[in-house]
């Protein structure tokens, strides 16, 4: 499932995992032998609430703990919840009808809790999520496709190459080419142009194993020397051919390759012998390390939540406003639901501290931009997405909407919590909903400045339409923030405005949608900060996580 490299196209970032099932206790059907099971695994696409068949595994005969051979290849999304459905079936015929049958049980869970575990035993159940007969557990394991985790540093020299300029030396580079399914050849990579110069020295360069050959080391890769011309209209000094299997032997005389210009080669036949050679200088292989890396070997993902208490949401005990309690979610709950129903799969005890600002607290009426929503200083943290929900309701009614909007105190606040935690072993991030615009800009971008050194991202969602301009100038996509003359390490922040997802397709969707552009920059500014600080992930935890069912994904519907 690798996407091909094409230069000037856009490809959503994914990481194929690699499922791994199996049964036991499995509950028999048949009164003289032990059932023949078969796992179906069944999908929710983006968006809709249907299940979709996806995967069959082979039939075990006669087997109630069978170790299923088949794998299941799924692409796997941080910023989508990803639901998955099993089937156990014990097969009695050669039928590709389900119902002709036995049904053994089902269980449902999303793509996330497995990563976030490594390994999980779940439960099966009845369809519908009947409970109370034991009939068994999958166990399931996620694997990255170790063959796409490495990239390549490689590094070439030309000697002697021909000269195709009248009036001086070749401006040589080197493309490399990856041989597809079609026949063809996919552009890869491309060096930097040595300027007037028959025996070029080219610059070191990394290439990840997937996108040189998708992860096949005998794949044909086709390399073109040319000579570059301002026109655009290169000259070919010659081409080679070698594979990533060939180069892996590194510095060798496998590895000094006769530069062949096809036309010369027909002219001149006999007389022709090469146009100059390519020499391979340095070879080296190296793991890269993804967000599931770090999070299978242990790392903690925390979750703050800061909710905007200001005056502009307008008066909560009226319709219209933004923090209105009624038999609707407001745009916060809708926030607070879609953004925390994922981070808390990979949450291990799902405690998220939350934290209100631009309020006016009781019993004095105290203007505080840093404040427990729970009320408790002792213990602000609240148990899961419900928790949150159920702390946000009650203080609504406990405290009244003032102002200003100061982000600073609240990212210092989680700020203080990443400072400690600088070896990998925890990630924070902070949510914030607000519906203004910032009254303290010069503090905040001073605090996301210094935050970008600590193991932590922003996402802020913006409710209700108001001028989100400065929004913008925080999630720094294209100018980096600076201040004091100091300039972030890392672009840390991302914004999403609500309203985009609440006006634009179907409304019943606009939870998920939210929930996909939020989290999509999490996994790279995550593996920013590993990089940046030379942080291996641990090896993987040998733990087996028992997931109770999930009553939002008992559907039975397929």
């Amino acid at each position: 499932m690798s996407v091909p490299f094409t230069p000037g196209s856009a490809s959503q970032p994914t990481t194929e995992v690699e499922l791994t099932l199996s049964c036991r206790q499995l509950t028999g059907k048949d009164v003289l032998s032990k059932s023949d099971p078969m796992c179906v695994t069944y999908i929710r696409p983006f968006g809709e609430n249907r299940w979709v068949e996806y995967h069959r595994t082979e039939v075990i005969s006669n087997s109630h703990d069978p170790d299923f051979a088949a794998k299941i290849h799924l692409a796997y999304r941080f910023e989508e919840q990803q639901p998955l459905r099993f089937e156990i079936y014990d097969v009695d015929s050669s039928s590709p009808n389900l119902e002709e049958h036995d049904f053994l049980g089902a269980v449902s869970c999303n793509l996330g809790q497995i990563i976030g575990s490594g390994k999980v035993k779940l439960p099966l159940t009845q369809k519908g999520g009947q409970r109370g007969v034991n009939l068994g557990f999958l166990f399931v394991t996620a694997e990255e496709l170790a063959a796409l985790k490495d990239e390549v540093i490689l590094k070439f020299s030309g000697h002697k190459l021909d000269k195709k300029d009248w009036f001086g030396k070749s401006d040589p580079f080197l493309e490399i080419y990856k041989s597809m399914e079609s026949g063809e050849f996919s552009l890869v990579h491309k060096t930097e142009v040595v300027k007037y110069n028959l025996n070029p020295h080219w610059k070191p360069f990394n290439i990840p194993v997937r996108t040189l050959c998708n992860g096949d080391y005998d794949r044909s890769l086709k390399f073109m020397c040319w000579d570059w011309n301002n026109s655009g209209r290169h000259s070919l000094i010659g081409e080679f051919y070698t594979t990533l299997k060939t180069l892996a032997e590194g510095p060798s005389s496998s590895n000094r390759f006769s530069l062949i210009h096809p036309e010369k080669q027909v002219r001149k036949r006999e007389k022709y012998s090469h146009s100059g050679e390519v020499v391979l200088e340095i070879f080296e292989l190296k793991p890269i390390y993804s967000f599931m890396d770090y999070i299978k070997g242990g790392t903690q993902l925390h979750c703050s939540i800061a909710i905007d208490f200001t005056g502009s949401n307008g008066d909560p005990t009226k319709p219209e406003s933004l923090h209105f309690i009624g038999p609707m979610p407001n745009c916060y709950e809708q926030a607070i639901t879609a953004v925390g129903s994922i981070i808390q799969d990979y949450d291990s005890d799902k405690m998220f501290p939350v934290l209100g600002f631009g309020a006016r607290l009781p019993p004095d009426g105290r203007v505080s931009h840093e404040f427990f929503v729970n009320m408790d200083p002792n213990s602000p943290y609240c148990t899961g997405v419900q928790g949150v929900l159920e702390a946000y309701r009650a203080c609504i009614r406990q405290v009244q909407l003032h102002g200003p909007t100061n982000f600073a105190p609240v990212v210092n606040h989680v700020a203080r919590f990443a400072a400690s935690y600088r070896d990998g072993s925890s990630y924070f991030i902070l949510l914030i909903l607000t519906d203004g615009v910032i009254t303290d800009m010069p503090q905040t971008v001073q605090a996301v400045v210094a935050a970008s050194v600590l193991p932590m991202s922003i996402i802020i969602v913006g409710v209700g339409n108001a001028d989100f301009t400065a929004m913008e100038t925080l999630d720094a996509d294209t100018v980096a923030l600076s201040h004091g003359g100091v300039k972030a390490a890392r672009d840390i922040v991302q914004f999403v405005p609500f309203n985009k997802f609440v006006t634009m397709g179907d409304p019943h969707t606009a939870r998920l949608r939210l929930a996909r552009e939020v989290l999509a920059e999490i996994p790279t500014q995550f593996i920013g900060y590993m990089k940046a600080n030379n942080i291996t992930p641990k090896p993987p935890l040998a733990n087996i996580t028992l997931l109770p069912p999930d009553p939002e994904l008992l559907d039975s519907q397929t």
